[in-house]
């Protein structure tokens, strides 16, 4: 005999990246009340890590949202109640409830019944496994893909296009950087801002500015709005992103007022900045630098370069071999591959390398290289190349960003030559290398001092003095800068 039964469904903050403990949420895509399908977006949520829209864990209808928009959550907290209702065969004895979907490392919302669950058969429990299905499936038509195979639109961007009258046959012409081409909200929204531009430009040509009276030598200064203001962000990674944001997201509203311009900090800058003084404010921030001679890792990068592009297809870049490097050192100094948990200090048996990776939009993000003693040197140039590339297409997934035990920037492809980078918490170092320069130096041999032109490159380690001292950081430094010096010019790839 089928029942029909009801049940209050929890949808929690899921965990998008390491040290983040909670997300704001940016906009609803659903309004108490209404249905919303399982993998639906239910809302868009945001970090200084990812933008991501959260999507619903099952179908049913949006009973309450426990937050409004701008409101911080935090990581595994309900924020929304979903009412399902479903038909169950009644049993003479009840099954067991079943337990409440759980995720992997909580990166999708996790599900718990308030209500008791009715006996269920099979069937059904195979179909609310199925709801913590991630949202990269596409929907049936109603979620803007069309019989034929047609170009899918996320509920987002189909809304957005309707509210600034985009047709299809406009939409269908839009650029899109997701899987598959997909259009995503911000390349929606960039194309909007293109699109505003432009008609501003062809305003201004046809109507030439008003001269200023003679009689007023100094004009009021003169507000204007140089971009329109985005909407609420949402997509990379970062990905959960969709995982699969576009590369650059509209500008920040900008106003001029005449000798100064001011512009409002984009919410990723705002959270960087929190998270930056929250890590000078914890860690003992202290630098030491070294200087390297790395003519010898020169030399062989030249005669290996070109053959590497023409069979791997991208560029051998310094940035494995440094890593594979940093590896070494830190086996041989497990402090900075640590973490500090109050007065407990937990040296890492894996290795977890952070890169910094400067995304088009002047932010930072720092995916990392899991397990990097695993890999030789061609697989960390292969996995460095692809979390670069997708890091600059804001398409990384949350778990590619977390997890890190060290992490290395490289601020010398910016031409800097040193630099004083802050820790990433709760790491307790971070490896800044700088700019290669040729320099006149002395060179030591067995017969006596010369003078030659070297290929030098200066280090900078900030570490964390709670647990390192001067003594420790800097044995770290002369055997990295040992390794360096002493790299194998015989060695293949």
């Amino acid at each position: 005999m089928a029942v029909a039964t009801k049940q209050e469904v929890e949808v929690r903050m899921p965990r998008l990246g390491e040290s983040v403990t909670e997300a704001t949420i940016t906009r609803w895509l659903k309004q108490e009340g209404e249905r919303v399908e399982a993998d639906e977006p239910l809302v868009e949520i945001a970090t200084d890590k990812v933008d991501s829209e959260v999507p619903a864990p099952v179908s049913g209808i949006l009973k309450k949202r426990l937050f409004d928009e701008g409101a911080s959550v935090e990581v595994g907290k309900p924020f929304a109640i979903i009412e399902v209702e479903s038909a169950v065969q009644q049993a003479e004895s009840p099954a067991p409830t079943p337990a409440a979907a759980t995720t992997d490392n909580g990166q999708s919302p996790a599900i718990q019944s308030t209500a008791p669950t009715p006996p269920s058969d099979g069937q059904n429990a195979s179909a609310q496994a199925e709801g913590s299905t991630p949202a990269t499936t596409p929907h049936p038509a109603t979620d803007g893909q069309t019989s034929g195979g047609a170009r899918f639109y996320s509920p987002v961007v189909l809304r957005i296009a309707q509210e600034h009258g985009i047709s299809m046959e406009e939409l269908a012409r839009i650029p899109g950087t997701g899987i598959g081409g997909r259009v995503t909200k911000k390349d929606i929204l960039r194309y909007l801002a293109q699109r505003q531009t432009q008609v501003q430009a062809t305003t201004t040509t046809a109507t030439p500015p008003a001269q200023t009276p003679p009689q007023q030598p100094q004009p009021q200064p003169q507000v204007q709005a140089v971009a329109p203001p985005p909407e609420p962000a949402s997509p990379a990674t970062t990905t959960p992103q969709k995982h699969t944001p576009p590369e650059t997201e509209p500008p920040a509203p900008a106003i001029s007022t005449g000798l100064e311009e001011i512009i409002e900090m984009d919410r990723v800058r705002q959270l960087i900045a929190q998270h930056m003084i929250e890590a000078k404010r914890t860690a003992a921030h202290v630098t030491s630098f070294a200087e390297a001679d790395v003519t010898r890792l020169v030399q062989w990068r030249e005669r290996w370069k070109e053959p590497f592009r023409q069979r791997e297809g991208f560029p051998l870049t310094y940035t494995p071999i440094f890593v594979e490097l940093l590896v070494q050192a830190l086996k041989a100094f497990p402090r900075l591959n640590a973490s500090v948990d109050g007065n407990r200090i937990i040296l890492k048996k894996y290795y977890n390398i952070g890169i910094a990776v400067a995304l088009p939009d002047g932010n930072l993000i720092v995916p990392v290289v899991k397990n990097a003693d695993q890999y030789n040197l061609v697989g960390l140039a292969r996995v460095i190349y692809d979390l670069a590339e997708r890091a600059r297409k804001k398409a990384l997934k949350p778990d590619e960003i977390e997890g890190g035990t060290f992490t290395l920037t490289n601020i010398g492809s910016f031409g800097s030559l040193m630099g004083t980078p802050i820790i990433p918490m709760p790491q307790v170092a971070i490896l800044a290398t700088g700019a290669i320069k040729k320099r006149v130096v002395v060179i030591e041999g067995p017969d006596g001092d010369t003078i030659g032109i070297r290929h030098i490159m200066y280090l900078s380690l900030s570490y964390d003095h709670r647990i390192i001292d001067g003594a420790l950081a800097g044995a770290f430094l002369r055997h990295y800068v040992s390794l360096l010096e002493n790299f194998d010019v015989n060695k293949t790839i």
